[in-house]
């Protein structure tokens, strides 16, 4: 690390920190709505989320290319922060239970990969390819950092308080984002000399750019081509767990308390490697190994979930998996996109990260919805 990249490199860790801290302090909450709100809806929830996906593309899209980087940052997060709110309202009214626990999983489903794209494309509009290398390992042990605290404070939180005081603590996590977001984006700016257009300014464009963009280019056609392969076997992975833990556990409150053990497992051991292991991985070999050892991995696990098809290893491979996804594939990912037009980071990447996402997770829901009513397991 150069002397001159301590400062924007401190911030974007307490950025990511901030904003997954938030996320994760609610995702066990997401996980057991998904089985509050009924396993035979998940596909529906998913296709909900899908169509989300779809309609807000082209409406974030007409954001970029109206408002300055700052603004398009401060929009996005304040507008889940009222969400937020209202739907800390919503659960206090204990109106239509079932309903806002759908409407919930749909909405953090959203909101996860939104916050964490935007961030990303932030990242690769400050950073140069060669800085993206060294850095972002660092800078996703922050959002680790976040993604292990989160889980400590939702177990903590549910022992004195109900659950829809948990929104209240992700909201003050995503509050806390904009001051960093501030202050990386003005030294962006005095950073000028890295960028390809002048830092901070409207994207213009199409407000279907992202979709035009991606389908255009091969070079973004391979990422969605890798990113939809993984998307499908984690959500594949996702419903099973899910249907498991929904027949061994018989309490909300015990599901959400599982839920955040498992959450916090993984974000000790991603923090880990983040920290030891994967800007090493990449400075040494490439992009090329962290971006393969998800696909292998995924085939180690299926492999074993064939032979012994148990909660323990379902619980076992998902852990693996996702600090695979996000100690190595994810940073290594996240690098691929610093060579592209900063039009291509915001408006191609966002909808390569949401729409092409959520697309793979409804596809597999409604996959396995399709087997198991063939009578297959």
């Amino acid at each position: 690390m150069k002397r001159e990249e301590f400062v924007p490199l401190v911030w974007a860790f307490v950025y990511f920190f901030c904003l997954l801290c938030g996320y994760s302090i609610l995702r066990p909450v997401r996980d057991e709505m998904a089985i509050e709100g009924g396993l035979k809806h998940l596909p529906w929830m998913m296709t909900a989320t899908f169509l989300t996906m779809l309609a807000a593309t082209p409406l974030f899209g007409w954001l970029s290319a109206r408002c300055s980087r700052y603004r398009l940052l401060l929009i996005v997060y304040a507008f889940f922060i009222v969400n937020l709110l209202a739907f800390y309202a919503l659960m206090m009214s204990h109106l239509y239970p079932e309903w806002v626990a759908r409407s919930f999983f749909v909405w953090l489903s959203v909101m996860n990969l939104f916050i964490v794209s935007v961030f990303w494309s932030f990242m690769a509009d400050l950073f140069t390819p060669e800085q993206g290398a060294r850095l972002f390992g660092v800078i996703a042990a922050g959002g680790s950092s976040g993604a292990l605290v989160g889980p400590l404070i939702t177990t903590g939180l549910t022992f004195i308080v109900s659950v829809p005081v948990l929104m209240l603590a992700s909201m003050l996590f995503l509050t806390l984002c904009l001051g960093c977001v501030y202050r990386l984006d003005r030294w962006g700016r005095e950073q000028s000399a890295h960028h390809q257009s002048r830092p901070g300014d409207p994207l213009r464009g199409s407000f279907l750019a992202g979709i035009r963009l991606t389908m255009s280019s091969p070079y973004l056609l391979g990422i969605c081509g890798y990113l939809a392969f993984l998307t499908m076997t984690a959500t594949f992975l996702y419903l099973e767990q899910t249907r498991l833990v929904s027949e061994y556990l018989d309490q909300p409150e015990a599901r959400t308390r599982l839920f955040s053990s498992l959450d916090f497992t993984t974000g000790l051991l991603t923090w880990l490697t983040q920290m030891f292991v994967t800007t090493r991985v990449i400075s040494r070999f490439g992009l090329v190994a962290p971006l393969l050892f998800l696909p292998v991995i995924s085939l180690i696990g299926f492999l074993g979930i064939a032979l012994w098809p148990t909660l323990g290893v379902y619980v076992v491979f998902s852990v693996l998996r996702r600090v695979g996804e996000y100690a190595l594939s994810k940073p290594a990912r996240e690098v691929l996109f610093t060579v592209v037009s900063r039009e291509e980071k915001y408006k191609a990447k966002n909808f390569i990260d949401t729409a092409i996402s959520r697309g793979g997770d409804a596809s597999t829901g409604w996959l396995v919805t399709g087997v198991r009513a063939l009578g297959a397991t």
